[in-house]
């Protein structure tokens, strides 16, 4: 039983992880065809205070502002998203859809007019701050070392959600997080978590 469990575990950290190297590879692709095309899809990024810029919060987290912006984005999309689609399927796409649309909302009515936000660091600090969030709600001990493991390797993300460098949308990192910890909540509260009151 033990080794059928673990097997099924191993399967779905495999099957995530070639679930986000395709996600992954298909940004950079996006990247290359943006740039071939003379950055004319960066154009569908979100434009703050503006009704046409809320169309880019659908677009804006497969845009990157060059290859260097969606490097350093890169490494954590792919263990960030293997880890939560290895947990849950349905807590990924909560997760996921809670960042994304957190981050646009908040990046759209904090950010000055006239920027344009572009980058999936949203998603990024919304996972983060689901899985930190989730062990803390679960009590469940491997959301607390998953958590615990998050915390060490990319806690210092979430600095990033105060405005201390230019040129990086702290907005929409913060809308980001709190879009995480309102999934993390909503589904502790559904009682899908482990360990988590059923209704």
């Amino acid at each position: 039983m033990l080794d059928g469990v673990k097997a099924a575990d191993w399967a779905r950290v495999r099957q995530g992880a070639i679930v986000m190297g395709v996600v992954v590879g298909a940004l950079w692709v996006i990247e290359l065809l943006d740039i071939v095309l003379h950055h004319s899809l960066a154009g569908l990024g979100i434009r703050p205070w503006t009704v046409s810029g809320l169309v880019g919060i659908a677009f804006a987290p497969l845009l990157h502002a060059g290859f260097a912006h969606l490097a350093a984005n890169s490494l954590p999309l792919f263990v960030l998203g293997t880890t939560l689609w290895a947990s849950d399927r349905r807590e990924f796409g909560v997760a996921t859809a809670f960042g994304w649309v957190g981050s646009g909302l908040v990046a759209w009515l904090l950010t000055p007019p006239g920027y344009l936000v572009l980058g999936a660091s949203g998603v990024v600090f919304g996972w983060t701050a689901y899985l930190l969030v989730r062990g803390f709600l679960s009590r469940n001990a491997a959301h607390l070392a998953i958590g615990l493991v998050v915390a060490v390797g990319y806690g210092s993300l979430l600095l990033g959600v105060f405005p201390l460098k230019a040129g990086v949308s702290w907005q929409g990192h913060l809308g980001g997080a709190i879009g995480g910890v309102v999934a993390a909540w909503l589904v502790h509260r559904s009682g899908r978590m482990p360990g988590a009151p059923r209704r």
